[in-house]
């Protein structure tokens, strides 16, 4: 995955310029908690309407600049990377053309196919998600817990402690996720080689009545794909459950310890809200969080796919010389062929010589 990096260089500028907006708006998301304590404790609690339509105001006024930073985020993140996928597939295309045969009949057709499309897909996803949430959901987290300690110590303390429990819940599923989900992409391609073999050979087929056995054998790889993606999705969706679940139990104990802190008058009414708020943004972006990590798990496991294929060094070389300014002749004596996987030569002793202006002629499927 590593390897893929290169092709994000073109658009260094808007990989910088997108995260930066999202954290612009996360700044202002933090700030819109404190000013909904400011309209309960200054604006309602003493029947100050004039305040509570200027704090208002300005809601509407970080809503709509936090849109500004949003749309503008969102621009350079898809800009980068359909950019980045736009130069990494032609790549792609252009290191399978200089493959052999073999090379390709090893790789199979159909693999290549899904990685220059579907992988391909995958990983423009997961780095435009990366780009719009990588920085923004930890900068929202941590900086949620960190205007929580402001507030009130003691209630902050639920912040501390909830936040690496759900680290631990989301990084653990990520890490089993991984691998399964190299498995499902390996189980497509089968499936799209089964496909391919079906439509290509159709007529061999039909002419031997083989057409139940490869309907059961399709619907043999088709089972294994869908057994798969269930498994791999039924742990994926542990996620949300999981992290709404403690969650929502911190919430629990963050208005019980807040309740004891407003009766004994260390905090107001507006600053509990506040903590809760800061609370459920945390939840929020979890959530957006742990389906980032889904879909990097995804793109991270399809880059490497790639990254296989870009990998592997041609064995042969494809000369480009203009065929006109050609002098002198070609002579082939005593020559022998053989392929990478067959024990025996598959031709042997082939000789002739090709004249400039003479056309060769060669017969046979080797």
């Amino acid at each position: 995955m590593k390897n893929l990096l290169k092709y994000i260089k073109g658009y260094v500028k808007e990989s910088i310029l997108g995260p930066l907006f999202k954290l612009f708006e996360a700044t202002l998301e933090l700030i819109v908690p404190l000013v909904i304590a400011a309209i309960i404790d200054n604006g309602i609690d003493k029947g100050d309407r004039a305040y509570v339509v200027k704090m208002c105001l300005l809601l509407v006024l970080l809503g709509a600049v936090g849109l500004a930073f949003s749309a503008t985020a969102q621009y350079f993140a898809a800009k980068a990377s359909v950019g980045c996928i736009t130069k990494l597939r032609f790549a792609l295309f252009s290191h399978i053309q200089t493959l052999s045969y073999t090379e390709i009949d090893t790789l199979g057709t159909s693999t290549m196919i899904t990685r220059m499309t579907s992988d391909a897909n995958q990983v423009q996803t997961g780095i435009n998600l990366g780009l719009r949430l990588l920085l923004r959901s930890p900068f929202v987290v941590f900086g949620a817990m960190i205007m929580a300690f402001t507030i009130d110590t003691k209630s902050a303390l639920t912040f501390a402690l909830v936040i690496p429990v759900l680290s631990i819940v989301v990084f653990g599923i990520m890490l089993i996720t991984m691998p399964l989900y190299k498995k499902v992409q390996t189980r497509l391609d089968k499936v799209l080689l089964k496909t391919r073999e079906n439509l290509s050979g159709v007529r061999v087929i039909r002419a031997f009545c083989r057409e139940d056995d490869e309907i059961k054998e399709f619907n043999e790889r088709n089972g294994e794909l869908a057994v798969s993606q269930k498994y791999v999705g039924k742990i994926s969706a542990l996620m949300n459950p999981l992290t709404y679940v403690i969650i929502n139990l911190a919430i629990l104990a963050l208005i019980d310890v807040g309740a004891l802190q407003v009766h004994s008058g260390v905090l107001t009414q507006g600053m509990v809200i506040a903590l809760y708020n800061y609370m459920s943004q945390i939840l929020v972006e979890l959530i957006k969080m742990a389906n980032l990590i889904v879909s990097m798990t995804k793109a991270a496991a399809c880059g490497d796919r790639i990254a296989d294929v870009l990998d592997i060094e041609p064995d042969q070389r494809n000369g480009t010389k203009d065929a006109s300014n050609i002098r002198g002749h070609v002579e082939f004596y005593d020559v022998t062929a053989r392929y990478s996987s067959s024990g025996s030569p598959a031709l042997t002793g082939v000789s002739f010589s090709a004249e400039p202006g003479q056309t060769v002629g060669i017969i046979g499927g080797t």
